[in-house]
């Protein structure tokens, strides 16, 4: 599995990718370029990391709609665009459908050299927080539906008492059930239970 980041270089322009290859390089990233959208999208795999740099327009398929399916399948790789001056309005649209930057044409070495390196940063920080989050969720399924219910009154603050009422057990049993839950997701402390939790969303905790 690679675990080292790459950056994919996607332009139509055979000179742009060769000097865009042998800056990064340059820098010490890998680096793997891509004649236009369509050959980047058919290679692309989600478990590799890095970073996409993009010309926006490109024959075929452009950039903001390599950008648009990618978020179609669901893969958050951090998309630097290039762009001419006159898209700048269209760059600020994939900005809001979720790009991490565009830089103008022409650009200076070390503003693209720095946002990549930003880029690289998000996508460990996103990476890391998707196997937290997964690690998690693991450790919930362990849990009996009844050992859920009573995890949910925990960390919103209800006492033994109030829970056993809820739930019609005794506070013995509520007791035993909280300390199910503390073994089975491997936590010392409410606080850490807490912290847990509200790293999953709603919807997992719900179910």
């Amino acid at each position: 599995m690679v675990t080292d980041p790459t950056v994919f270089v996607v332009d139509d322009d055979p000179a742009l990718r060769r000097s865009l290859s042998y800056l990064i390089e340059s820098v010490g990233l890998e680096v793997e370029s891509f004649a236009g959208g369509e050959e980047f999208l058919q290679a692309c795999d989600p478990d590799r990391p890095g970073v996409l740099v993009l010309d926006l327009r490109m024959p075929g398929i452009g950039g903001l709609d390599v950008q648009r399916e990618l978020n179609r399948r669901g893969i958050e790789l951090p998309i630097i665009l290039l762009t001419g001056h006159a898209e700048v309005s269209t760059a600020v649209r994939s900005l809001k459908e979720g790009a991490f930057d565009f830089i103008e044409k022409p650009f200076s070495d070390q503003v693209l050299l720095d946002s990549i390196q930003a880029a690289i940063r998000e996508d460990r920080t996103i990476r890391s927080q998707r196997l937290r989050h997964r690690d998690i969720a693991e450790r919930v399924e362990r849990l009996t539906q009844r050992e859920r219910e009573v995890m949910e009154r925990v960390v919103v603050g209800e006492a033994n008492r109030v829970i056993a009422e809820h739930l019609g057990l005794s506070p013995k049993t509520v007791e035993v059930h909280r300390a199910h839950v503390m073994e089975k997701l491997e936590v010392r402390s409410l606080a850490e239970l807490v912290r847990m939790v509200v790293a999953l969303e709603p919807s997992d905790r719900a179910h």
